[in-house]
């Protein structure tokens, strides 16, 4: 946990972690100006898909095409969030069209809303009140295997254990 809220180590394949290179991929936007410079440089083609984006240890939301690795867009590092998002103007100003925390690498909780909150703000680009799409992940504890809980069923797809109601996906197991 970090005064941002929870901090999320990535949990996804090793050979995925191999794509890493020092700094990662992703843009970060600090700033609206940031923000205005990479949009500008983005083609009609690249803003008519989602984008993949993690939050950084520093808050800063980093933006990288969405067919990029959450883990290669983070550095290889430890995110205060991370997921998919889209972005649409209007009347002149930037907005966020679509947005979850869709990243089986990090596999965050939906409360990383706050980190990704304060990032958007941050960048200077409108956004709605929550994820559009959440993600619920969960690891079983018996069987280890993670899991996307879906409509409030709370049972592990590969053993029928019941799932933790709380978040435990890097928690190691008995």
């Amino acid at each position: 946990m970090t005064m941002r809220g929870w901090s999320y180590r990535y949990v996804g394949p090793a050979e995925l972690r191999s794509l890493v290179r020092p700094d990662g991929e992703g843009q970060g936007m600090r700033s609206p100006a940031d923000f205005h410079e990479w949009v500008s440089a983005r083609t009609v083609e690249e803003l008519a898909q989602p984008f993949t984006f993690v939050v950084d240890q520093a808050g800063v939301l980093r933006l990288a095409p969405r067919r990029s690795e959450h883990v290669v867009c983070a550095g290889g590092e430890a995110v205060l969030g991370a997921g998919e998002i889209s972005f649409r103007e209007e009347s002149g100003r930037w907005a966020v069209d679509e947005v979850s925390n869709q990243s089986t690498g990090y596999c965050p909780d939906v409360s990383s809303w706050s980190a990704v909150v304060e990032a958007l703000d941050q960048a200077g680009i409108d956004r709605p009140s929550g994820f559009t799409h959440e993600v619920v992940f969960r690891r079983c504890l018996s069987c280890q295997q993670l899991n996307i809980v879906r409509e409030e069923d709370f049972v592990c797809v590969f053993c029928d254990e019941t799932l933790p109601r709380e978040w435990n996906v890097d928690q190691p197991g008995p």
